[in-house]
């Protein structure tokens, strides 16, 4: 699996979502391109914003058990999986705002390094380790930029 915090992964990662256009059609699923990249947004919105609120502890509980290894390891995910409400982008989003989020939330994970986030407390999953953490973000960026043929 490539990784989110090497420099050559992430600058092929930001390649990627550079050959998007609004215009971008899907291959499978409902979002537009714009949505897609709002909710690629969300999981870094749950690392670098207060924006979303955290399960309690029985949720977690129940996410740690039922959710987590199927979001941490290699697998991907298959076309058309059930997503978490808080991932759900049901409004128009507009493209160049939401992309330059994108761009800016991977260099930003990049630039911390794996060293910040092993270890590093999730919003649903607890402490991941750096292993974790990059399956996690890498596995999601590829699922949705293959989705959208990029």
């Amino acid at each position: 699996m490539k990784n989110v915090f090497q420099l050559s992964d992430k600058n092929e990662i930001l390649e990627r979502i550079n050959k998007l256009t609004p215009n971008t059609q899907r291959k499978w699923g409902k979002m537009e391109v714009a949505q897609m990249l709002a909710h690629l947004n969300v999981s870094y919105e749950m690392i670098y914003e207060d924006k979303h609120p955290k399960p309690n502890a029985f949720m977690k509980l129940i996410l740690k058990l039922l959710v987590k290894n199927m979001v941490v390891n290699e697998k991907p995910y298959k076309h058309n999986s059930k997503t978490a409400p808080a991932f759900i982008i049901k409004d128009d989003k507009d493209f160049e705002t939401e992309k330059k989020r994108l761009i800016d939330f991977v260099n930003k994970t990049q630039e911390l390094g794996e060293a910040y986030f092993d270890g590093k407390e999730s919003h649903s999953f607890g402490a991941l380790n750096k292993t974790e953490w990059n399956n996690m973000l890498y596995k999601h960026l590829d699922h949705h930029l293959t989705q959208f043929g990029v």
